[in-house]
């Protein structure tokens, strides 16, 4: 399968029409902060042809095939091996004090979910690895060998929701005791005999929730979306843009309220007038999060969960 056809970008044309306005002037600097196979990335190049793209990617084997795919835009195009919590630092390296649009496609790739051996799919047996980075790191074989039962169960509450996490935890350990978990067939088993009749019932595959709850952990997910929010909100210039696809509540929650800061003011209670100081950062570009239309979906099944937020930067910080 090429790039192009086993990417398909979400919500791709009103990520576009999101940023447009930010991106009219020559010499326009878009950041994508989660590069993948480069499908949001190629089309920015394509529809804003004076613009220069910076892309961040944690993935060497992303970058690599992104990087083919982006090969005809030339220097227009700065592909970065960088987590998108390093946007401050990646931009300071380059120059760039301030960008006027920024772009995060969050959660697992496409690349990522497709390629079996690296055991982000349950439905696929695989080594249990889910790094999005596999030169770094521990890997989802170690959150569940090494990790104490309470702090499992916090994980798979947590980062996964998951009522069930104790006796999901319970089996865990019982059976690593016996041998450790190096591949996912093994814990798929293992979640389908803990759970109830009627909690296999509910929501799709049981190990489901589990399998993102490792994912977060062993990548850092929550924590990076946290720093790096409202860092590329500080990045923007005034009359840039900032569009965020989220795939699962938690992501969408800390976008929401970065966002929902940004756009309110901060007077203490009873001014007459707001100094300019106190004044909103950010407006915002959509009500609540907006969803994919039911046409995509039914042509990209991973467009379901999709939630889109944007936000537009209309001043300046003032000390």
């Amino acid at each position: 399968m090429s790039n192009n056809t086993r990417h398909v970008p979400v919500m791709l044309q009103r990520c576009l029409d999101m940023l447009a306005p930010a991106l009219a002037e020559p010499g326009a600097v878009v950041v994508d902060c989660t590069l993948g196979l480069g499908g949001h990335s190629e089309a920015l190049l394509s529809a804003f042809p004076e613009a220069r793209l910076v892309a961040l990617d944690r993935d060497p084997e992303a970058l690599r095939l992104a990087g083919e795919r982006l090969a005809p835009y030339g220097d227009r195009a700065t592909l970065v091996h960088a987590v998108y919590d390093e946007l401050p630092q990646v931009l300071a390296r380059l120059g760039l004090p301030r960008v006027q649009a920024v772009l995060f496609d969050l959660g697992v790739s496409s690349m990522q979910l497709d390629e079996a051996e690296r055991g982000f799919a349950y439905a696929q047996d695989a080594p249990l690895d889910m790094r999005m980075d596999q030169t770094t790191g521990i890997s989802a074989a170690d959150v569940l060998n090494t990790y104490p039962p309470g702090e499992l169960v916090r994980i798979l509450r947590s980062y996964g929701e998951e009522k069930q996490a104790k006796r999901i935890v319970s089996a865990v350990v019982r059976e690593r005791a016996k041998e450790p978990f190096d591949n996912s067939a093994r814990l798929v088993e293992l979640i389908r005999e803990a759970l109830p009749q009627a909690a296999k019932r509910t929501g799709g595959n049981p190990a489901k929730r589990t399998f993102q709850a490792l994912r977060i952990e062993v990548n850092g997910e929550l924590a990076c979306v946290e720093r790096a929010v409202p860092a590329a909100v500080q990045a923007l210039a005034v009359g840039g843009r900032i569009a965020v696809l989220s795939y699962h509540s938690l992501e969408d929650r800390l976008v929401k309220q970065v966002f929902a800061a940004g756009a309110s003011n901060t007077a203490p209670p009873g001014l007459p007038v707001v100094p300019e100081r106190y004044q909103p950062r950010l407006k915002l570009l959509t009500r609540g999060a907006e969803l994919p239309t039911e046409e995509e979906v039914a042509e990209n099944r991973r467009a379901a969960p999709a939630r889109l937020r944007g936000a537009e930067r209309i001043r300046e910080d003032i000390a």
